[in-house]
């Protein structure tokens, strides 16, 4: 195990306190507020470090780069904003059963990623209930 540095502990405390997958640069960003000097070269290196070591995993999205979470989540889904690009934990489950998969199929594993819009991104009735207009 690699000792702990100040710039570790700031890679690793973004991705903690985040609460979401992050990208290299969310990353960067993120730890840049506790060490202003550190560069995405550390970050890399660190990331694969925490990785071999089993403190944080890689959230593969088709066709991106990977993000970063802390391991200690377990069984979860990602949801992904089609607008600010920022990627969620889902923590409900789905058992096998639910799945609708073919008769005498076995699933072994799966992978879900949904994909819309977040509530950040969704936009707000200024005006709601019955009479109220709307903008298209």
């Amino acid at each position: 195990m690699k000792r702990n540095t100040r710039q570790r502990d700031a890679i690793l405390g973004a991705i903690s306190d985040a609460r979401r997958p992050l990208s290299t640069q969310e990353i960067l960003t993120e730890a840049q507020v506790v060490v202003p000097t550190l560069s995405i070269a550390t970050v890399y290196r660190n990331l694969k470090d925490l990785t071999a070591e089993g403190w944080v995993l890689p959230v593969k999205l088709p066709g991106e780069a990977d993000r970063y979470e802390v391991t200690k989540l377990g069984e979860h889904y990602h949801f992904k904003c089609s607008s600010c690009s920022k990627v969620f934990d889902i923590h409900e489950t789905i058992k096998n059963k639910e799945l609708p998969v073919p008769a005498d199929f076995v699933v072994e594993s799966y992978d879900l990623i949904l994909y819309g819009r977040c509530k950040d991104c969704t936009p707000k009735s200024r005006n709601s209930g019955p009479g109220a207009s709307k903008h298209t």
